[in-house]
């Protein structure tokens, strides 16, 4: 029962978009546009923020595993994914160049502050990445539902012209108005509830991240005082 229901409510629907007027169908063409091109970067973003979590824990696994500083280009090589890549590449660059340069305390420590600003630096760089795209996730979920009522005003509007052609209050004079506004309404909330949701979601991953990337700037610094005072 649930099948034929389903197809007879499929057929209806693409029955009311036939019937629409050409503003009801602009305002479903952009509506689906959104939803299409949102649902794409929902899963792009799902699948490398997953990979990126993973190759993360496993870094870190490494990272803290290590007696002294591991090499650079071993562990970017064996986690591409990982957003602490670059900034741990950053720290140690910037670490060897103090190593290499003459001073008077020999293999001292001298700018550990240096060490944490190419690591802040990498760090902003990385969730500039992390972040990309996801801006129109949070215009999708603003501005569709204000499409979507665009057109259910003006559905609205065509029933009441429909009612005065009329002359009388009757179920085929304020149908196809109604009809638009409904569907105009509903397409504006299918494109906004999942964009919402991911960003909102998106957002807290990337949060933890950023949580990630600052804490391995801490450990790196501290490690790298503890080795060079």
């Amino acid at each position: 029962m649930i099948q034929p229901a389903f197809w007879l409510l499929q057929v209806d629907l693409f029955r009311l978009v036939l019937q629409a007027g050409w503003v009801a169908r602009i305002v479903l063409l952009i509506l689906v546009g959104f939803s299409v091109f949102s649902w794409a970067i929902i899963y792009r973003k799902y699948r490398s923020l997953r990979l990126a979590r993973v190759q993360t824990d496993k870094f870190l696994e490494a990272f803290r595993s290590a007696q002294g500083f591991p090499e650079a280009r071993p562990l970017t090589r064996m986690f591409p994914a990982s957003p602490l890549g670059p900034v741990y590449v950053a720290g140690l660059s910037e670490l060897e160049s103090q190593m290499k340069a003459a001073n008077p305390h020999g293999n001292a420590l001298t700018h550990p502050d240096a060490v944490s600003v190419a690591m802040q630096v990498a760090t902003e760089t990385e969730v500039s990445r992390l972040e990309e795209w996801m801006s129109f996730l949070a215009t999708t979920g603003a501005v569709t539902p204000f499409i979507g009522l665009f057109g259910t005003v003006w559905g609205v509007m065509n029933a009441f012209v429909g009612l005065g052609e009329e002359g009388a209050a009757t179920l085929r004079a304020v149908a196809p108005g109604i009809a638009e506004a409904l569907i105009a309404t509903a397409a504006g909330l299918f494109a906004a509830i999942p964009a919402v949701i991911a960003y909102n979601h998106f957002l807290h991953l990337i949060k933890g991240f950023i949580t990630r990337m600052d804490n391995l700037a801490l450990e790196f610094v501290t490690r790298a005082q503890k080795r060079h005072s």
